[in-house]
């Protein structure tokens, strides 16, 4: 059978756990490969370098490879242009307009989402209130785009055959957006990059893209009181604003080596997460290098992180209930009560259970049994 995988836009800076789903992928199905635009085959360091990927018109825009998004209109007529009626199968990566490509009946067309599109849906408002276009008359202008945007999404998740989630969140979210099941199969977490160290030094760390969503600047405020150790690893739009009001006890490192990443990682107290998130890849990557979670619970934390008040033996960190200042600080001050209790091993198992191998297993069976039932449908 002859294979297409389509995911949304392939460059540099794109480099989450979606991007590590189509690299997995790749490994075990051979197929062609489809973008909205692509600047990693021309990358020596990724592993699609030298690949032929094909691509839409957003590819010749200008300054395209700083960021499709600001094209975000063209998005959906972008994708629908891809000619993919010579494939049996069609595998999307979506967590933007990726499932919307057009196949034709005799296709099987299985979508794993990584989320339905955030602006469009949950970060709507976050969306507006942030960006300089949400306001006023151009504010008016994108709220009517975004609405014709939830249209189409929804028209476009009927292009899907099946559905794949990242975790029991996003599959909860595909049902409130598109009133479809989806399947759950954990995204693939290359635990064996993280070196696993139950020795630990006296201060917190986080790792993250600076933008306003995953509530660093909470994090900052927090530990402002606190007074704590933290190491802020990551580079985004609010990297000036956060320097500007963390205290010395905090370090903010920018963007940083993955060596280095894991370094700081693997040594830290406990790794803190205050977004919520569809799977949230570094709460399992912390884990990895045997480093408790302070996360916010809720999404796929609740899901990845064994709190410890609730799993004496097993437990791999502390979950707080509400997204504010104060809940953080209590999270931390009842972690430092609880952090002789939390083991390291237990930390490494749990990311044990995302592994590179656990995904293949679960995604080739679930794409053979996909195939099966429509087939089976298509000849009754």
């Amino acid at each position: 059978m002859k294979y297409a995988l389509v995911h949304e836009w392939l460059t540099p800076k794109a480099t989450g756990g979606s991007e590590l789903v189509v690299k997995e992928i790749l490994k075990h199905i051979t197929a062609d490969v489809y973008s909205l635009i692509d600047f990693e085959s021309t990358n020596p360091k990724s592993y699609l370098y030298n690949r032929s990927i094909g691509t839409t018109f957003l590819q010749y825009f200008p300054l395209a490879h700083t960021g499709v998004q600001k094209y975000l209109p063209f998005l959906p007529l972008a994708i629908e242009q891809l000619d993919l009626r010579k494939y049996d199968v069609i595998l999307s990566s979506s967590h933007s307009v990726a499932k919307g490509i057009l196949a034709s009946p005799h296709q099987l067309h299985v979508c794993y989402c990584h989320t339905p599109m955030r602006y469009a849906w949950d970060l709507t408002f976050d969306y507006l209130r942030s960006s300089m276009i949400g306001r006023g008359i151009p504010g008016i202008f994108t709220r009517y785009l975004l609405h014709h945007l939830r249209q189409w999404d929804v028209i476009s998740a009927n292009r899907v055959d099946f559905f794949i989630a990242n975790s029991h969140h996003t599959a909860d979210r595909i049902w409130r957006c598109y009133r479809r099941t989806a399947k759950v199969i954990y995204p693939p977490v290359d635990i064996d990059r993280f070196t696993f160290n139950s020795s630990k030094d006296d201060f917190y760390v986080t790792v993250s893209r600076l933008v306003s969503y995953k509530k660093i600047s909470l994090i900052v405020q927090a530990f402002n009181k606190l007074g704590y150790p933290l190491i802020i690893i990551g580079d985004g739009p609010e990297i000036a604003k956060l320097r500007l009001i963390a205290k010395p006890n905090i370090q903010i490192l920018g963007a940083q080596k993955d060596t280095v990443v894991e370094k700081y990682v693997a040594k830290a107290k406990a790794f803190i997460y205050a977004a919520c998130e569809d799977f949230g890849i570094a709460l399992v990557e912390a884990q990895a290098c045997g480093t408790p979670v302070i996360a916010y619970g809720n999404g796929g934390a609740l899901e990845t992180v064994i709190d410890v008040q609730q799993d004496a033996q097993n437990g791999t960190g502390i979950l707080f209930k509400h997204q504010t200042v104060e809940s953080l600080i209590d999270a931390v001050e009842t972690f430092q009560d609880f952090q002789y209790q939390v083991d390291p091993k237990s930390c490494r198992r749990q990311a044990e259970k995302f592994s590179p191998e656990i995904f293949k297993t679960s995604y080739l069976a679930f794409l053979e049994k996909c195939y099966k039932n429509f087939t089976e449908n298509s000849s009754s």
